[in-house]
């Protein structure tokens, strides 16, 4: 009688164990990472397009240097601030992240307003297409940051709900991951476009 105990008790610990997070844990903080790494790659290639912006916008509208020497200087500070798949659990670490990339957000956004006053530089081919592409760089920023914090939500949703929480706790260690959120100050109001009048 015992027999029959003993030999379904590996089988029913294996069912237990599956349970608790064994392996849906690591797969969502996999996936968490993964989608932090979209967001990077968005913002690298908007980083990458700001050198394209900067020898057009020179050769087309070399009056307003002081904006684009803003920008340039913007994705210099964005570029210098990394974020790894250990620093997503430190909110600090994505304020100061998304604080460099919201400025560099604010000078892009600078720019396009003023870009607006001068139809000689939209005019030109290069600078439509360039425009274009910028663009589609934002979109795919803000698609890659949704889908990174619906990543972040489910991860830690497992890590804190029955029956995941005890195998986070009791094998990884598992700590809640930071959501990205962009802090630009006063980025619920339109950039202004002086001319120095």
């Amino acid at each position: 009688m015992r027999r029959p105990v003993l030999a379904l008790t590996p089988v029913v610990m294996a069912v237990a164990l599956s349970g608790c997070g064994m392996n849906s844990v690591p797969t969502a903080e996999e996936n968490v990472n993964a989608k932090w790494a979209d967001v990077q790659a968005a913002y690298q290639r908007r980083a990458n397009l700001i050198p394209n912006l900067e020898a057009t916008v020179k050769g087309a509208a070399a009056s307003e240097k002081s904006i684009l020497t803003e920008v340039v200087n913007a994705r210099a500070k964005a570029t210098s601030v990394h974020v790894t798949g250990a620093d997503l659990s430190d909110p600090a670490k994505m304020q100061q992240f998304a604080q460099a990339q919201g400025q560099l957000s604010g000078s892009i956004g600078r720019l396009l307003a003023n870009v607006e006053a001068y139809p000689n530089l939209k005019s030109q081919d290069n600078f439509q297409t360039f425009m274009s592409q910028l663009e589609g760089t934002e979109n795919r920023i803000n698609i890659a940051i949704q889908d990174y914090n619906k990543a972040v939500q489910a991860y830690n949703t497992r890590i804190r709900t029955f029956p995941d929480a005890i195998g986070a706790k009791v094998f990884y260690g598992a700590k809640p991951k930071a959501a990205y959120q962009a802090t630009t100050p006063g980025a619920e109001n339109a950039p202004t476009v002086n001319f120095g009048n």
